[in-house]
């Protein structure tokens, strides 16, 4: 790959000129394989990556990055400052994986028992551990500052807000962020990109609907509690079938529900547990009083008290457009334009949305999907990913650090 020495052009136009050809060498793929197949065999939890973080901080400091660890706890941070003059752009890899009883017998199958890499954090860490190869091969041509984040925590713990929180930016510098993530969705080695909302933001409810208990045989003798919380699940869909635009996605989950010990006693309490997704902040925050006003309802027509906590989670996962048409044309030239599509929005969610919310970003996906058993989807106990589209994405990541901090918008 080489690259403009910087000439007074636009960065379109620097960016036109490149030659983006990039061969990531056997010896490369083979390594990005071995490492996925071990860290997949050796999956952690949120927060308590040591064994994953211990091998990236290893890696990067043989190849010569200035490492930083516990970065938001577990997460680790490698820094290469480049000789040329360019901004300081970061690259992110997800490390965490999922409480999931892996069920395929595979030789690499997962050996710790309730734990599962089912979202391809473990693709992840090894295509940027591939590309990091790649790029200290190349740091003479490197401009800026590169860091690359290897995050903790990203199922549902908010790994990246901590680590922002633990000073991401201010300590680095970062003006930057670019992010992939596999998925089975697509086939093997496409690359897919999109402007503006890709993820939807993620929050929580929990409710516990307070009502009396008494014999399943007097109803009238109780304020069932069962049943106004049965009431509420069905009343709830009403906030996005008649409440929201219907041009605008929005969900509400009812994931779990707890409540009596029996067959013949009514309860005095219900719990439930529940998800809320949108692709817009405006809908977003609406979101909590439209769902308490139809829980106060269902609970003042039978007489139960209620409690109800909104937990806010992970915000939209919105694209800077020109982030994306810079990494869109940039991927057309590493893979072809013809291994390069528009991706779909998902109500999935994704705590990349914290780094967007303070630099400009782009966030694109890669395919990993070549037949059934690598078609499943993320969170399955049986999710695989087909390992030839890891060599697109070590070469896109290294194309990004090598370009991204001269000619990006």
């Amino acid at each position: 790959m080489s690259l403009p020495d910087g000439g007074t052009g636009s960065a379109t136009q620097n960016s036109a000129r490149m030659s983006a050809t990039i061969i990531v060498p056997e010896r490369v793929v083979d390594d990005v394989v071995l490492i996925r197949r071990d860290l997949h065999m050796h999956p952690e939890l949120g927060f308590q990556e040591h064994r994953t973080a211990g091998i990236v901080a290893d890696r990067l400091r043989a190849l010569g990055y200035e490492v930083h660890e516990g970065v938001g706890r577990t997460g680790v941070v490698g820094v290469l400052r480049g000789a040329k003059p360019g901004r300081t752009i970061m690259l992110r890899a997800d490390m965490d994986a999922l409480p999931i009883t892996e069920e395929r017998g595979h030789s690499y199958r997962s050996q710790a028992e309730g734990r599962m890499h089912a979202c391809g954090h473990d693709g992840h860490v090894a295509i940027l551990l591939g590309a990091a190869a790649l790029i200290a091969d190349r740091r003479d041509d490197l401009a800026g500052t590169l860091c690359l984040v290897f995050q903790p925590a990203e199922e549902g713990l908010g790994g990246a807000k901590v680590m922002i929180e633990d000073g991401l930016f201010e300590r680095f510098g970062i003006e930057r962020a670019y992010g992939l993530h596999l998925s089975s969705k697509y086939p093997t080695g496409v690359l897919g990109f999109r402007e503006g909302p890709m993820y939807a933001s993620s929050d929580s409810i929990e409710i516990e609907v307070k009502g009396v208990g008494g014999h399943g045989s007097a109803p009238h003798d109780a304020i069932d509690p069962i049943y106004t919380a049965a009431t509420f699940i069905t009343s709830v869909q009403s906030v996005v079938s008649r409440q929201i635009d219907p041009l605008e996605p929005a969900v509400v989950t009812i994931g779990a529900m707890h409540a009596g010990t029996t067959h013949n006693v009514i309860p005095r309490n219900a719990a439930m547990l529940g998800t809320v997704r949108a692709f817009d902040a405006g809908v977003r925050a609406q979101m909590p009083e439209r769902i308490e006003r139809v829980l106060r309802a269902c609970c003042d027509a039978a007489g139960a008290a209620y409690d109800f906590r909104y937990l806010w989670r992970y915000p939209v996962t919105a694209n800077d457009p020109a982030q994306t048409q810079y990494a869109r044309a940039l991927a057309a030239r590493v893979v072809g334009e013809e291994r390069v599509i528009d991706a779909a929005r998902l109500m999935g969610a994704e705590d990349f949305s914290f780094y967007a919310e303070r630099v400009p970003a782009c966030f694109y996906t890669l395919g990993c999907s070549s037949g059934d058993d690598t078609s499943h989807p993320h969170h399955s106990s049986f999710f695989d990913i087909d390992e030839r589209a890891l060599p697109n994405g070590v070469a896109m990541m290294t194309a990004l650090a090598l370009d991204a901090a001269r000619n990006a918008p």
